[in-house]
């Protein structure tokens, strides 16, 4: 295969579900290919460095192979291979959102009787 646009190899490699969603991202600056802004029909080369955002996410992956043809997960992945430094800052902001999950595990919400009770006795307390 001689060349493949963007858009297309960001299909094909399912890093976006559409052609159409992969082709808002480029045209919105989202996707990077070599450290610049893109056109969605920039024709894809085997080594370039393309840094796509997957929901809270942004993977940078090299480019090891092209296909303009979606197939399967494990065959996808052979398209592409993630940077080392793209992976670890990935785990990374995975453990902070996880740790800051944790702490935000009760949101705000009104007290239960059993709560409401506490707050009386505690504030009764206060008084004295």
């Amino acid at each position: 295969m001689d060349s493949v646009r963007l858009d297309k190899w960001l299909w094909a490699a399912r890093f976006f579900k559409t052609r159409g969603l992969a082709k808002k991202a480029i045209e919105g600056g989202k996707v990077h290919y070599n450290g610049g802004r893109a056109k969605t029909s920039k024709n894809v080369e085997v080594g370039a460095i393309v840094r796509v955002p997957q929901g809270w996410d942004i993977w940078e992956v090299e480019v090891m192979a092209l296909s303009d043809q979606r197939r399967g997960a494990p065959e996808a992945r052979e398209l592409y291979r993630e940077t080392e430094e793209s992976a670890r800052r990935r785990e990374q902001e995975a453990e902070a959102r996880r740790l800051t999950n944790q702490v935000m595990q009760h949101p705000l919400k009104r007290p239960d009787k059993k709560q409401r009770r506490e707050i009386q006795r505690f504030q009764r307390n206060q008084g004295d």
